[in-house]
């Protein structure tokens, strides 16, 4: 058995027979520590945001330390798996590992499922983390965590949870993926072990199987043990289903094993039958094996064949029946200190088990030493915790406890928990063991356990203690709270038993008028998320009726006038747009729910297309006592709809500031799940509505992948999937938008609500691409039908007249004219360069003749003015190519040059083929392409705009010709992100972003 090249041999450890194990072990250390093998590439990131201000996907960073890019891992690391069923040497075989891979001088983080605290959420990962930073003080905790501080904190049990919205389910996995990679990067190579992982808590077991694929990319090894039979979905990742690699099995022991095994640990003279035997009664179990063994040593027995027959009563005694009559031998108390030690699990201070057995310190002593005696307990020395030697034990120990009695032990030993100062959270697992009882006590404590681990990020188990809380039950004037709680916990993992839990909390009598209205708000929150517009205006409705107060009324009237807002099958959308601007005209703004009223002020006159300046008057009134993106009571619509307003009006660049500022409220608070997907994914449209199409494909993939972790067909999934198919076509991928379409499901039914992107006139556009006219023709006809009678009007958030025209030319072209000649009426009424522009480019294209160049030339003029730079270069393409069927080559030649460079700009690389292919049909010769100097303003470029800004005519005061200097400002307008009007804000933004990357100061360390 010993090794050739020198480490020692496997009897020692106890391990026989395991030589595949620990080869795998070896193998990858030997790669984790760079002793074989090559480096491997620096693991793949995710694209970051290409413009400073606004928050990247994974840009938090901790102390200035961990800001510094970190090298390439110098290691291959992995995962290296386990499965077996009990008995077979799991934990002795990670013992092993742990302890050679320290000889290594790899860190090692160690950590145990405990058939106790699967229940307790977050047990493992505190065991994995905690040790590597509960020494640091909170500053510098603060230091080596930043942002993620607040996130992850309360998780790991290293700091009290604060007020507020809690993370969600992913944005805490996503904090705990950045401490331990950061952890793998800072201490290296290092090796995470778990063993029974099928006891781990669902939120530990579900984080380190999403974060098992990214180990390869890191100086790490991950080594997971598990009893196959047991191990639950969240393991998923570990038994190979997805990732196809099988994990390693262990078989029991041979009789040869067996027989070295018997003579290392009783002696040399032990013969052949009564090692025989001694398998024979084990099976090859090697638990049982060498407790048996260890039991046979105590006796003294003869090992010998005459002394086999005795083996069956020892073996029986090592579990089961057998073990419970032996503890029973050891008395009284010392039973009663065994049956402490299974109810409270692993980890047991010996204060805590006296406690709850009634024992003194020196009775505890006493007991703990028998129990080592009779290999109950392991040996963890006198000031050590309390464990059993193996799970085996404790599972048989704790069984062996009277019904009964093992109810009331865990209801006092909830006592106990808080007595000792270890928190509801601790104390709830062991209520949830104990008979309801109507005991105001046990709800309290489970109700605070779930708002502890409801801001931890644990909505699963905040939602088990509050079903159990229900069951106590609670008294009568708190059974409606409870039931709104525990509605909240299921709010991002079951909307539909939200519903019913907040159904049936507004059926209970409620004196508490603030929690009445906090359940009518998140019950018509919920309601709406989940496509039921219509029941939540009624309820809403209903609730105004019942108010009294009048602020309540009225944030009962802000409410339901967002979620009709979003109702594409409003009854009354006009009469509700008039009572809305009537209310909001008279609101000052003074608090919240004003702003909000004034916000949906704003967003009702861009759908109606009433001037974009009226809209954007409203919106910047709506944002002057600030708007939070993060407020749970509220929802993020409003802001995000106030922030796409200035999109329409042409505002892009102050649009952007205010996704930058809310996508750092949804990072800091912890919202990586549906929020920041929304985020990413309009972060990408506004910069695809801006012409920069690359950036905006960057940005959207990141929010589709956000979304796919959301869930298929939820809204955040048909936001990110609308958005990608509109980039894809205007880069000229129709194929592959009509791919991500199929893959994602994207097609009827739509939701109820009008979302921006539409999801039906987006789907239709699709078609269009297609070559499929007729269909899309079907589907902007009755998305029509809906949209226009309720006043939603304005092309340039509603764009499904544009998309129908163009699907009818070929077979109702008059009828396609009309259309579109009063999608630019309407796109006149609003005023929007853009929505005009890119209205007259649609009507030229249903034109004929000299009528058609007019339009185009009358495009362009209006698009220059704007920064929409994909429809300038569409509008120019299509008047070069106009100008060429005419035979006037030489002003084609202009505009298809200008459009192309444009088109090759913006990444619109099917634009840029059709301009070339027009080009050389006019039979003009390539040139070379200037492309523009990103955001930056050239001195002719600023030179115009201060003209613009100070009164001036443009063209005397840089003495160019008037059409030098419309193309100056046109290249300005799309830079800064605004339109002529929003000038004044937008150069004086760009003058301080200038002046601040040109002064020297401090490095961010949030980077």
């Amino acid at each position: 058995m010993a090794r050739q090249d020198g480490r020692p041999a496997r009897q020692g450890f106890g391990l026989f027979e395991r030589e595949v194990a620990l080869d795998a072990a070896e193998e990858a250390l030997d790669l984790l520590a760079g002793l074989a093998g090559e480096p491997p590439s620096p693991p793949e990131r995710v694209p970051a945001p290409r413009d400073p201000r606004v928050v990247p996907l994974r840009g938090r960073t901790g102390s200035a330390d961990a800001a510094r890019p970190a090298e390439p891992p110098a290691a291959r690391g992995g995962v290296l798996v386990y499965a077996a069923p009990a008995g077979l040497g799991k934990t002795t075989l990670l013992a092993e590992i742990r302890r050679r891979a320290g000889a290594r001088g790899c860190t090692v983080l160690s950590a145990r499922g405990g058939d106790q605290e699967q229940r307790v959420a977050f047990h493992v990962a505190r065991q994995l983390l905690q040790p590597q930073l509960a020494h640091a003080s909170d500053a510098e905790l603060r230091e080596r965590l930043g942002s993620w501080y607040d996130i992850v904190g309360p998780a790991l049990g290293l700091r009290a949870a604060t007020a507020g919205s809690p993370p969600d389910p992913q944005g805490l996995r996503d904090g705990l993926d950045w401490v331990l990679t950061h952890l793998a990067v800072r201490r290296a190579p290092l090796v995470v072990v778990l063993d029974d992982a099928h006891w781990a808590d669902p939120e530990s077991l579900g984080w380190l199987a999403s974060f098992a694929p990214r180990a390869e990319d890191l100086p790490m090894l991950l080594v997971v043990a598990y009893r196959p039979d047991e191990l639950p979905d969240e393991g998923a990742e570990f038994a190979g289903h997805r990732s196809g690699q099988r994990p390693l099995g262990l078989a029991p022991l041979t009789p040869e094993a067996v027989a070295r095994l018997v003579r290392d640990r009783i002696g040399a003279h032990a013969d052949d039958a009564f090692c025989r035997d001694f398998w024979t009664v084990t099976s090859g179990n090697p638990f049982e094996t060498v407790e048996l063994a260890a039991k046979v040593r105590d006796r003294g027995l003869d090992p010998t064949g005459d002394g086999a027959h005795e083996l069956r009563d020892l073996a029986a005694a090592l579990k089961g029946s057998g073990l419970v009559s032996r503890l029973e031998r050891l008395g009284a108390a010392t039973v009663r200190l065994a049956w402490a030690c299974a109810v409270l699990g692993t980890e047991i201070s010996p204060a805590l088990a006296g406690a709850l057995a009634g024992l003194g310190d020196e009775a505890v002593a006493d007991c703990a030493g028998r129990l080592r005696e009779a290999r109950v307990l392991a040996d963890t020395g006198s000031d050590g915790p309390l464990e059993f030697v193996h799970p085996l034990i404790a599972s048989t120990v704790y069984r062996s406890i009277p019904d009964a009695l093992r109810v009331a032990l865990h209801g006092q030993a909830a006592w106990c928990v808080i007595d000792a100062g270890l928190g509801p959270a601790t104390a709830a697992r062991h209520l949830l063991e104990t008979h309801p009882e109507g005991d105001s006590w046990v709800v309290a404590q489970l109700r605070a356990a779930a708002r502890e681990n409801l801001r931890a990020g644990a909505p699963d188990a905040a939602r088990r203690h509050l079903a159990r809380a229900l069951r106590e039950p609670p008294s009568a004037d708190e059974r409606a709270a409870v039931l709104f709680e525990l509605g909240s916990a299921s709010l991002l993992t079951e909307p539909a038993t939200t519903v019913n839990h907040l159904r049936a909390a507004l059926e209970e009598p409620i004196s508490d008028q603030a929690l009445r209205q906090g359940i009518v708000y998140r019950l018509s929150q919920v309601l709406a998320h989940s496509d039921r517009l219509v029941e939540a205006s009624e309820l809403l409705e209903s609730e105004s009726r019942q108010a009294t107060d009048a602020r309540s009324r009225l944030r009962i009237q802000a409410e339901r006038f967002m979620w009709d807002a979003l109702r594409s099958d409003e009854p009354e959308s006009p009469a509700r747009s008039r009572r809305l601007a009537a209310l909001a005209d008279r609101l000052t703004g003074r608090d919240l729910t004003e702003r909000y009223i004034i916000g949906l002020r704003a967003w009702d006159a861009t759908l109606r297309a009433e001037p974009a300046t009226v809209a954007l008057r409203h919106a910047e009134r709506a944002l002057e006592g600030g708007l939070s993106w993060a407020d749970e009571s509220r929802g993020f619509e409003v802001p995000v709809l106030v922030a796409l307003i200035h999109l329409y009006a042409d505002r892009p660049g102050r649009a952007e500031e205010l996704f930058a500022a809310g996508t750092a409220e949804f990072e800091k608070q912890g919202w990586r799940g549906a929020h920041l997907s929304f985020a990413y994914t309009l972060l990408g449209y506004i910069r695809f509505r801006r012409g920069r199409l690359m950036e905006a494909e960057d940005f959207v993939r990141a929010g589709l992948r956000l979304a796919e972790r959301v869930g298929p067909r939820t809204p955040a999934l048909w936001y990110a999937t609308g958005v990608m198919i509109e980039v894809l076509i205007a880069r000229g991928r129709t194929e592959e938008a009509e791919r991500v379409a199929r893959e994602h499901d994207f097609g009827e039914p739509f939701p109820a609500a009008v979302t921006i992107p539409d999801c039906e006139t987006v789907h239709a556009g699709l078609l269009l691409a297609l070559g499929r006219p007729e269909e899309a023709a079907a589907e902007l006809t009755d998305i029509g039908r809906r949209l226009d009678p309720r006043g939603k009007r304005n092309p340039s958030c509603c764009p499904w007249q544009l998309h129908l025209a163009l699907a009818e030319a070929a077979t109702h072209p008059a009828r396609a004219l009309a259309t579109a000649q009063d999608a630019v009426a309407r796109a006149r009424q609003y005023g929007a360069p853009s929505a005009i522009g890119q209205a007259l480019r649609v009507t030229a294209e249903v034109s004929e003749g000299a009528e058609r160049i007019k339009l185009l030339e009358e495009s362009v003029d209006w698009l220059d003015q704007s920064p929409a730079a994909y429809e300038l270069a569409r509008s120019l393409v299509a008047l070069g190519a106009a100008l060429r069927r005419t035979e006037r080559h030489a002003e084609a030649a202009e505009h298809l040059y200008r459009g192309l460079e444009t088109a090759q700009d913006c990444g619109a690389d099917g634009l840029v083929e059709e301009a070339r292919a027009e080009l050389a049909a006019a039979g003009l010769r390539p040139r070379a392409l200037h492309t523009a100097d990103g955001n930056s303003l050239t001195a002719r470029e600023r030179a115009a705009a201060r003209a613009i800004v100070s009164g001036l005519d443009p063209a005397a005061a840089l003495g160019v010709a008037p059409t030098a200097a419309a193309r100056l400002l046109s290249a300005v307008y799309r830079k800064l992100g605004t339109d002529r009007a929003g000038l004044v804000h937008a150069l004086g933004d760009a003058d301080e972003r200038e002046e601040a990357e040109t002064t020297p100061g401090e490095a961010d360390p949030v980077g």
